[in-house]
């Protein structure tokens, strides 16, 4: 006689649907808490978001849209086609303008990154005192408006006190912001001495990132602080260089309070910067539309270039391993 023998029933199934609900009860706790954490970014987000779409998305959008039209303010805006920048690229003011406006941004930008790199080295090597670099920061907290008013009574050709130490040393006095060949240059300085010392912390902050291990060690090994800069420095301050430089060179492309409490454009054109002629031409003559084709033009040129600028330097890569 055969026994059927019984064995007792598996209880595997129950504990793995005990442990997949286990599971599933965890998943819906993380995205709940995940979907929490979401609306309060969302609130957080929304006032930047919203100044953003109202201050820089529409606007821009706008003037897109104006760049085709024919607009004074005081009609409708009719709609022209490409007109105004075939016009734009007739016109010699325009490209007038954006070479010297070109001339601005070499010598500001050349001028401004080698001061600002040698004095973040100076401050990263020889000292980090904060009220050093508080009293190099200084200018950057005046107004462009105000600075240039300072920088036009000082090198004013007669009574500027400029002019009037150059005078005192026995040379004929600099008429700086009245003579063409002076114009551009003394405004792109003005600039520099203010922004020069915002430019310099943010590459002493790339600086800050740089262990100070490898100059211990190249010291160790006989390594002069030069060759330490140009072989430790430069090859790993290059991002935060990158994007510094991307960031200037859109600035001063920019350049337009300076120009305008100085120089307004003169003398004969001579500071006529791509800025202060697309107000001119809004502000002025009331031509919105042209004015919105030269911006536009503007902003492609500087999508370009900032680009162009990502790619050649590798902005978005590390030599830091």
């Amino acid at each position: 006689m055969t026994i059927a023998s019984s064995s007792p029933p598996s209880r595997l199934p129950l504990g793995g649907a005990a442990g997949a609900g286990t599971e599933q009860r965890a998943r819906r706790a993380t995205a709940r808490e995940n979907q929490g954490d979401g609306r309060l970014a969302a609130v957080f987000v929304a006032p930047a978001l919203l100044g953003f779409t109202v201050f820089l998305l529409w606007p821009t959008l706008r003037g897109v849209y104006l760049s085709f039209t024919r607009f004074n303010l005081l009609t409708p805006a009719e709609w022209v086609g490409l007109d105004n920048y075939v016009r734009m690229v007739n016109d010699p003011i325009f490209w007038d303008s954006l070479l010297v406006t070109v001339e601005y941004v070499v010598i500001n930008i050349g001028v401004q990154t080698v001061s600002a790199l040698a004095i973040a080295v100076l401050l990263q090597r020889l000292t980090q005192s904060a009220v050093l670099r508080g009293i190099v920061l200084t200018p950057y907290l005046m107004s462009n408006v105000v600075a240039g008013i300072v920088w036009l009574w000082i090198l004013d050709t007669q009574l500027g006190i400029g002019n009037e130490i150059i005078a005192a040393a026995g040379v004929d006095r600099i008429p700086f912001l009245a003579d063409e060949t002076w114009a551009i240059p003394t405004i792109a300085l003005i600039n520099v001495w203010r922004h020069v010392g915002y430019t310099a912390l943010l590459l002493f902050a790339g600086l800050q990132a740089i262990p100070n291990d490898m100059y211990e060690a190249a010291k160790v090994d006989g390594a002069s602080e030069w060759r330490m800069f140009w072989r430790i420095t430069m090859p790993l301050l290059r991002p935060v260089l990158a994007v510094v430089l991307i960031m200037t060179v859109i600035g001063s492309f920019q350049v337009f309070d300076t120009v305008a409490v100085t120089t307004a454009g003169g003398p004969a054109n001579a500071t006529n910067v791509l800025q202060y002629y697309i107000y001119g031409a809004a502000f002025g003559r009331f031509q919105f539309g042209y004015a919105s084709a030269m911006s536009v033009a503007l902003l492609v040129v500087l999508s370009a270039i900032t680009v162009l600028q990502y790619r050649i330097t590798r902005a978005g890569q590390s030599d830091l391993g």
